[in-house]
């Protein structure tokens, strides 16, 4: 497995697979972890690193290193020393998604690893430690309950179209912004949701929620494996203009600009997404 055109979708179904089981047992790091001692501190942008950050993400690496050798890893921890253009072919790994909420003792965390080929994800998974619950998608996305640090037997979950009684929107429980909420106040919805991590991607794979809108700041980490998730369950991620998030494209600072997670596509055009890229703190950029 070298570059776009020789992943098959046979292949990608594995791959996703094994990074489900990856991200599996860095959740068990983080599950000993968490609502216990666990030291932490600021990074240079002032969002916190915590020691459960850094050992899960030692076990993913090394693991993707075992796995899939010479592929290039993009992760959160080292990146803030790495500033390495990645190659065509890349994974994205965010070990914990959600360090404030963790560090808090809530339980909607996650545990995110996507495979990048041509700018766009082609196999990841999410897990959510702390609900026992995981994704995981290569051509399709299935769900299992977390057994024993392990994916258990996974089903097809799909998006749901958007409800004539209104929509769902899930938001960041941390992170809000005028732009966002602009967005929003257009659409139809019904009931906003406070949920932490990329776990909003997850829900709305899943068919329990209908829309995630960010215009602050996240980071390539943050997004990619649930931005697969969404778009292999039937929804998709777009940006201004109607087109996909393009990762390993804006340098080594891995920032991403105004984005939506949609369970119906329908819905996109009646976006009105803001054009410019987010401004404010990498403290605050997680989902």
């Amino acid at each position: 497995m070298t570059s776009a055109t020789t992943i098959s979708e046979p292949e990608r179904e594995r791959i996703a697979a094994a990074l489900a089981e990856i991200a599996c047992a860095a959740g068990e790091i983080l599950r000993r972890y968490h609502r216990a001692p666990c030291p932490h501190a600021l990074k240079p942008d002032g969002s916190p690193s915590s020691a459960a950050d850094t050992e899960a993400e030692d076990l993913i690496v090394e693991a993707l290193a075992g796995r899939f050798p010479g592929i290039a890893v993009v992760a959160e921890e080292r990146a803030q020393t790495d500033a390495t253009r990645p190659a065509d072919l890349f994974f994205l790994v965010d070990p914990l998604d959600g360090t404030r909420d963790f560090l808090a003792g809530t339980p909607d965390y996650s545990v995110n690893i996507a495979l990048v080929s041509g700018a766009r994800p082609v196999a990841a998974a999410l897990a959510a430690p702390g609900l026992g619950r995981v994704w995981w998608a290569g051509a399709a996305t299935v769900e299992g309950a977390v057994v024993a640090g392990r994916p258990g037997a996974g089903r097809p979950v799909h998006t749901r179209p958007a409800p004539e009684a209104g929509l769902v929107a899930l938001g960041s429980r941390r992170h809000g912004d005028p732009e966002t909420a602009a967005c929003l106040a257009a659409l139809p919805v019904l009931e906003t949701r406070q949920v932490g991590s990329a776990l909003k991607f997850g829900l709305i794979a899943a068919g329990e929620a209908d829309i995630y809108v960010r215009c602050g700041p996240t980071m390539e980490w943050d997004t990619a494996a649930g931005d697969h998730i969404v778009a292999a369950a039937g929804g998709c991620v777009v940006v201004p203009g109607g087109g996909p998030i393009r990762y390993g494209q804006h340098g080594p600072d891995h920032r991403n600009g105004p984005f939506a997670a949609l369970g119906d596509p329908a819905l996109a055009p009646r976006l009105a997404l803001p054009t410019s890229r987010p401004t404010g703190p990498l403290s605050a950029a997680h989902p």
